[in-house]
């Protein structure tokens, strides 16, 4: 078996990732010929295939899947030299690979990206923004250097931080501004709009109300908490939003925010990283730096709240 190199096992996992050549080359910043002679290379070299290729995807073949288990071991062995290094230097590291859930990112990381290059000059910030389970399996797989996320993720690998907690904030339409605030029990009876499947923030909506997932819910599921909010402006229903997001998502839309009152639903937010990563001590400082971003970011909007007119 000739020798394999680690640009031929880059481009596999990115293969396996994608399960198409061309997104997968798109991926490596290579033509898709160039990523296909690779490849074939590594497939030679092993003496045996890896992929099954179809007209418009390929799939690992069941030597290609143990494979890819071992390669991404490798790359994420490799990835944490390079992180040992950037550990080992003076200052903070060059570059962080930070994932964010979409229910936290457009309302919070203007404010951490600002405070992180005022705080470490020079930083440079890779920002993934994707759901909760995707960020875990980039997370372990060495991908992204830590991810923002509502807690507990509860995986063992992991270092869990807690940012702050914040309360979910009942939407309604602007026409039930002056009705009474609904209790727990009644919400249950509303017509409820949710984010759809994959959200955390979906689950934890329904966990308050005691709904089932399962339930069906034709039409009530939206991909945003934009578009929750504008859909409960036309009078579809009620929504939760993180506190948040209420200054962002509330000031386009007829609607009125209510508090529900104890037992008040709310989430903690919290920073996850690997344990192994040899970053873990600049991490612990940059959740610090977060937990200040936020705190500030929630004084501004309580204090907007405080002074808006009635």
């Amino acid at each position: 078996m000739k020798n394999l190199t680690l640009k031929q096992l880059r481009y596999f996992e990115a293969l396996a990732r994608h399960g198409h050549f061309g997104r997968a080359a798109e991926a490596c910043a290579i033509s898709q010929p160039a990523l296909s002679v690779q490849i074939r290379d590594l497939e030679e070299s092993l003496g045996t295939t890896l992929f099954e290729r179809g007209a418009r995807q390929v799939r690992l073949t069941a030597f290609g899947d143990q494979i890819a288990r071992h390669v991404r071991g490798i790359l994420r062995s490799v990835d944490e030299l390079g992180d040992l290094a950037r550990a080992s230097r003076d200052g903070m590291i060059g570059r962080l690979r930070i994932g964010v859930i979409p229910t936290i990112a457009p309302y919070l990381l203007p404010t951490i990206l600002r405070d992180l290059t005022t705080a470490h000059a020079g930083l440079d910030v890779h920002v993934r923004e994707t759901l909760t389970p995707r960020l875990i399996r980039e997370l372990s797989e060495g991908r992204i250097d830590c991810a923002i996320v509502a807690l507990p993720v509860s995986e063992p690998s992991f270092t869990e931080v807690t940012l702050f907690t914040e309360t979910m904030m009942l939407v309604r339409p602007g026409s039930d501004a002056d009705k009474p605030v609904p209790c727990r029990d009644a919400l249950r009876e509303m017509r409820l709009l949710l984010l759809e499947e994959g959200h955390c923030f979906r689950d934890q909506a329904l966990s308050f109300c005691s709904l089932q997932s399962a339930v069906p819910r034709d039409g009530l599921d939206g991909s945003s908490l934009s578009t929750l909010v504008q859909m409960v402006g036309a009078g579809m229903g009620v929504t939760l939003v993180p506190e948040m997001a209420v200054p962002v998502e509330t000031r386009s839309a007829d609607v009125s925010v209510a508090d529900l009152g104890d037992p008040r639903p709310t989430r903690t937010v919290g920073m996850i990283w690997r344990k192994t990563s040899p970053l873990a001590g600049q991490l612990m400082d940059i959740a610090e730096i977060v937990r200040r971003s936020a705190d500030t970011m929630r004084q501004r909007h309580a204090a907007a709240t405080a002074t808006a007119p009635a």
